[in-house]
């Protein structure tokens, strides 16, 4: 079972798309996102599960350039 994260906006802090990883993305990952753009992951951030689920959010931070 893969990884689902939800790629943010490190400039904006809006969520830019979402992504599955077959594990979990280091804080030194690059990966190209739909616009076809290559960006670098600035943190990584796994958050806590809701209350009677299993899946934890996962966030990625990038800074796009464009």
């Amino acid at each position: 079972m893969g990884i689902i994260a939800t790629i943010m906006n490190s400039t904006t802090g809006q969520p830019i798309q979402k992504m599955q990883f077959g594990r979990m993305p280091k804080p030194w990952a690059s990966f190209t996102l739909e616009t076809g753009e290559l960006v670098k992951a600035d943190r990584v951030e796994v958050g806590k599960p809701a209350p009677g689920k299993f899946v934890v959010p996962v966030s990625v931070w990038v800074t796009p350039k464009a």
